[in-house]
């Protein structure tokens, strides 16, 4: 388990835990919450060892292994699969002992190696490895792109496969959601709570805690207290000491004053004395119950708007995407909508699929590519970048973006425009003293988002296009903005991860996918269902994958329908399943081959030249296949022999042998699935051209 015992941590002067004691027990799921800068992230330094504390003891079991998400960017222009693979430690330290015993020619080293891969899972590693990384939201074609072509938030996301991968005893994640799509995150909450060592998580995402964590510690006032519940209850729990705390220090001051008007009245006098004094010793003793600091909360709203056109937008038979090299390269297509006045309409998703795009086309940051976009008369649009820094000014202040935009504005703003105006504004949004003239680039997420969002407001909008507006606020900031698009007049269009801030706000979803843009029928418990059941048929092709060629073998029914092996190895290079005639509901065997102008026979005759045909070509191409698999098979023979030697005492000699002819049989197996997949594409390729 994890002890601290009256710990204390600092940082520079500021003490953030000031002897804080918590246990926290081996398989709990914690949730570890606060406010901005109240020290997450400093006792997470602490739990994985890159800090010590300044007093008391820290504790934790030496013999855990710990898996935790690294926060460099990672550069290398690995596979993306063998980057995730590498974060399983255990099997790249066993690895690394199998290459030196066959160096040496150590044959009980080589057999105890051996052993340990396979008990640490190393048949369908990559496999895993590549379930992770499907699950996080990439496609099959990507598995093997370097690391270095992806974007910055991509590589966070393989940054979080690879410490998914790693076998640990505690989990440390830090806003693990903040680079995730809904669908990614519904997956990630899925894996997690089949996760069976402690984990402990900082997140500001209220459904994923409620999800995945049954403890949170609060940090609150340089004090760390332990409630036996996911946020929720932690919430309720909260709410309830709270009362309790008031009410007790409101006793006790009555108390205080009781005894100290007696002491004031009677100290003077001889006979009074001592009563007076045993009082003062009371008062003393006493054990002070704390006021009650309750955090002042962040609230605001949207002005009015000025006007409601109705409909804010026509959107007609239009493709929304990206031009390359002059070229037009749509996302979607044949996009028929009507935006209307207070609409509130959450955007849905897989990753991919367009969302984005569909609103920065909509917030004017894109060109449409066909069709036409008609605007209500007054438009007036109010953007949230996914990323806060696409409209903003690293070097420049807070009040130096207010003032740009006023002077933008001009006159038609209809806001007081003064510098003073502009920094009582700003004040507003938690931006006061020196926090004004503090260049964006030195702050923090949240504070972006916070700018971002006051320089929104400022501009009254009646169209806000809000593309994951939560991505770093903190739970009081969240629950503020869902209170300020609840009394929004105004027309709301959302792309968010965060369920809760949906829930709140949104009352009706577009399904983005496939090149469509469609209502979506349901709630978010609906789209919830329906991305788990994606989820799982990911894992399903990633868990086939894994299987070896003597399961294909077996899979097998007959040499003349072969089977697709499933190996790892062979996971991103299998082609995708094509739509046929055959596969049609209503098309029959003979409507797809018939050809017009000739009679029943002489359509015989000519299936009958087909087959022939196809026979001639596809028989040499069955004959190597089957002599392919029957290779295969007998390998798997002698490797189970070989590995049941292994089990067996032998002589080192004998050992060493068996693990080098092991070697050489595996690197057979690759050569001959390889050949396996080229054959199965030569027959795929020859029956479709003779059809």
């Amino acid at each position: 388990m994890i002890n601290l015992k009256n710990v204390t941590l600092r940082r520079g002067t500021k003490v953030l835990l000031d002897q804080a004691s918590v246990t926290l027990n081996p398989g709990e799921k914690v949730g570890l919450v606060g406010r901005n800068g109240a020290g997450k992230s400093t006792l997470f330094a602490l739990f994985n060892g890159t800090l010590n504390e300044d007093g008391g003891d820290f504790e934790m079991p030496k013999a855990w292994r710990m898996a935790q998400v690294a926060q460099n960017m990672p550069e290398t222009d690995q596979p993306a699969s063998e980057f995730v693979l590498e974060g399983d430690t255990r099997l790249a330290e066993l690895r690394q002992r199998l290459v030196a015993a066959e160096a040496s020619g150590d044959g009980m080293e080589m057999a105890h190696v051996y052993t340990d891969l396979a008990d640490a899972g190393d048949h369908d590693a990559l496999p895993r490895a590549e379930a992770l990384i499907l699950g996080l939201g990439f496609r099959v074609d990507e598995l093997n792109h370097p690391v270095n072509s992806f974007s910055g938030g991509w590589r966070m996301r393989l940054q979080l496969a690879r410490a998914l991968m790693c076998p640990s005893d505690i989990l440390l994640l830090d806003e693990p959601t903040n680079h995730l799509d809904l669908d990614a995150l519904v997956w990630l909450e899925a894996w997690l709570q089949r996760y069976t060592g402690t984990m402990i998580v900082i997140s500001h995402d209220r459904e994923f805690l409620d999800a995945v964590t049954n403890v949170t510690l609060h940090i609150d006032h340089a004090k760390l207290t332990r409630y036996g519940s996911n946020y929720s209850g932690f919430e309720i729990l909260r709410a309830q000491q709270m009362e309790l705390q008031q009410a007790s220090f409101a006793k006790q001051q009555d108390k205080i004053a009781h005894l100290q008007k007696f002491i004031n009245r009677f100290k003077a006098q001889a006979s009074k004395a001592k009563q007076a004094q045993s009082r003062v010793k009371a008062l003393e003793r006493m054990e002070k119950v704390a006021p009650l600091l309750a955090d002042a909360e962040f609230t605001f709203g949207f002005k009015e708007p000025n006007n409601l056109p109705n409909p804010m937008l026509a959107i007609s038979e239009a493709s929304f995407g990206y031009t390359v090299d002059e070229a037009p390269k749509p996302i979607l297509q044949g996009v028929s909508k009507s935006v209307l006045a207070g609409q509130r309409i959450g955007i849905l998703g897989a990753n991919g699929q367009g969302k984005s795009t569909l609103v920065k086309t909509i917030a004017r940051t894109m060109p449409l590519l066909a069709g036409t976009l008609t605007e209500g008369k007054g438009l007036n649009i109010g953007y949230f970048a996914q990323q806060e820094l696409d409209v903003l000014h690293p070097n420049d202040n807070p009040l130096e973006h207010m003032i740009r935009l006023a002077k933008e504005l001009g006159p038609n703003s209809g806001e007081p425009s003064r510098e003073q105006d502009l920094r009582n504004y700003l004040g507003t949004f938690n931006f006061s003293g020196d926090m004004v003239k503090q260049a964006v680039g030195s702050m923090s997420g949240g504070e972006k988002a916070r700018l971002v969002l006051a320089m929104i407001v400022w501009q009254r909008p009646n169209l806000l296009l809000l593309d994951e507006p939560t991505n770093h606020l903190d739970l009081a900031t969240r629950e503020a903005l869902s209170m300020a698009l609840n009394e929004f007049e105004g027309t709301v269009m959302l792309v968010s991860h965060d369920r809760a801030l949906l829930r709140a706000v949104c009352d009706e979803f577009w399904m983005v996918g496939r090149g469509k843009v469609e209502p979506f029928d349901g709630d978010l418990d609906d789209y919830q269902k329906y991305l788990l059941e994606e989820s799982k048929r990911l894992r399903e092709v990633a868990k086939n994958s894994a299987r070896d060629a003597a399961a294909t073998v077996a899979a097998k029914s007959s040499p003349d329908s072969p089977c697709m092996p499933t190996s790892a190895s062979h996971a991103s290079a299998a082609p995708a399943p094509t739509a046929t005639a055959a596969t049609k509901p209503n098309a029959s065997p003979d409507t797809q081959s018939s050809m017009p102008g000739l009679s029943s026979a002489e359509q015989r005759k000519h299936d009958a030249q087909k087959r022939q045909q196809l026979a001639a070509q596809t028989r040499p191409l069955k004959r190597e296949l089957e002599q392919n698999e029957q290779r295969m098979a007998s390998i798997e023979a002698e490797k189970s022999q070989l590995e049941a030697l292994l089990t067996t005492p032998v002589s080192p000699a004998e050992i060493a042998d068996a693990g080098r002819k092991l070697k050489v049989l595996a690197d057979e197996v690759t050569t001959l699935e390889e050949r396996w997949l080229e054959l199965t594409s030569l027959l795929e390729e020859a029956t479709s051209t003779t059809l």
